[in-house]
């Protein structure tokens, strides 16, 4: 038996955000990150339209990018004393993947962080709130995802957090709230969400349910990434919904070493932090063509290269010809090609490259990667990415 899950409700359209006061509740407490939302004026449009419905707000401001186990704990004591029986969340991953864990220790505050990293391990949450989640880029998908990336600053891994409880109730899509977005933001987020879709497509867990919205995402990437790059609101638009969309295919169909690969390497070089959608974007095209030796996730591969009209009549052609594309997309919004371009240092990438290897095989999105991988070749595969070399294994 498998499980499909989806928020309850998707709201998408531009000025969807008003849908906030139809929400039923006493007190809802308001979770955001840096302050773009704050500056672009949709924070206080949000305020508005909980009070407008009734509600007493509360705001927890400041999750960090990358939001840390500390940043988690502190939220869930906010909530704690507030009693708030809806949580919004409103930003990037970062505010809404906080809030999500925030919640878990709100409803059980003797709960541990180590216990709930086990996927799939969560008490039965929604006894005390509910969830609604608003994202303000178009990348992550967490507004529509069983998952949450949480920081251990001290370890420095990144913990993807798994649970269908954690899918929020509501999903509110609303373009406007991404026509401010920096172009290097559209880039690695856009190359994020074409990813969630690809490996959702190739994933061990793919099923009828899961294939056409990943489909779907990959042809609607495809079409408006670009575009919304060099700043065409509705091709910003469309790639809202596309990133939404493999949300849903990858939180029923989970992801594969690509993320597992970004996952261990986001925070894990002196010489700067990796956006985690630039890693994923520079991963992507070394672990097709590793995949694509398993026969498959090749004929899936091919099948997404013969859907999108990409050029090629033998299977190896058609792969070719999707890593050529991706490439192709790298390099038109300024992503590096390699480890070494984006400027992570030799020897400190020599140095840490086992430990790496090891800890991005044991990630949580490597069980459902299409083809089995163990250190020593996961190690190879860092090095194929860090120097740009062919993937002959």
């Amino acid at each position: 038996m498998a499980r499909f899950t989806l928020p309850r409700d998707v709201y998408h359209g531009k000025g969807c955000l008003s849908e906030l006061k139809n929400l039923k509740g006493k007190k809802a407490v308001l979770v955001v990150g840096g302050g773009s939302m704050k500056r672009q004026g949709f924070l206080d449009k949000a305020v508005n339209y909980l009070k407008e419905g009734g509600m007493e707000v509360k705001l927890i401001e400041g999750v960090e990018p990358d939001p840390s186990v500390e940043t988690v704990m502190k939220g869930a004591k906010v909530m704690q004393e507030f009693e708030p029986d809806w949580i919004v969340a409103m930003g990037g991953g970062s505010p809404i993947d906080a809030a999500k864990a925030m919640w878990v220790f709100y409803e059980y505050p003797d709960e541990t962080f180590e216990n709930i990293i086990t996927p799939f391990s969560f008490p039965e949450l929604r006894q005390k709130a509910k969830f609604a989640a608003i994202p303000s880029t178009s990348g992550t998908a967490t507004e529509v995802t069983a998952f949450s990336v949480i920081t251990d600053y001290n370890t420095g891994i990144k913990y993807p957090l798994a649970d269908f409880n954690i899918t929020p109730d509501v999903a509110i899509v609303d373009p406007e709230l991404v026509e401010g977005l920096p172009q290097k933001q559209v880039a690695y987020t856009g190359m994020d969400a074409l990813t969630h879709a690809i490996e959702a497509y190739v994933s061990t867990l793919n099923c009828p349910f899961t294939d056409p919205l990943a489909l779907q995402a990959i042809e609607m990437v495809l079409d408006y990434l670009p575009a919304s790059y060099n700043l065409n609101m509705e091709a910003r638009e469309q790639m809202h919904y596309a990133q939404c969309l493999a949300g849903m295919a990858f939180s029923n169909a989970l992801l594969g070493i690509v993320h597992s690969m970004a996952h261990k390497t986001g925070a894990a070089f002196s010489t700067g932090h990796i956006p985690h959608g630039c890693a994923n974007a520079i991963y992507l095209p070394y672990v097709i063509k590793y995949n694509a030796k398993d026969k498959v996730a090749a004929s899936r591969y091919a099948e997404i290269a013969r859907r999108m009209g990409l050029p090629g009549t033998s299977e190896k052609a058609l792969i070719n010809s999707l890593c050529a594309k991706i490439d192709e997309f790298n390099a038109k919004m300024n992503i590096p090609k390699t480890l070494k371009e984006f400027g992570i240092n030799e020897d400190e990438f020599k140095e840490k490259l086992d430990k790496i290897a090891e800890l991005a095989v044991g990630d949580a999105c490597t069980g459902s990667n299409p083809r089995a991988i163990d250190p020593a070749t996961m190690a190879k595969l860092f090095t194929c990415t860090y120097y740009g070399t062919e993937v002959d294994f």
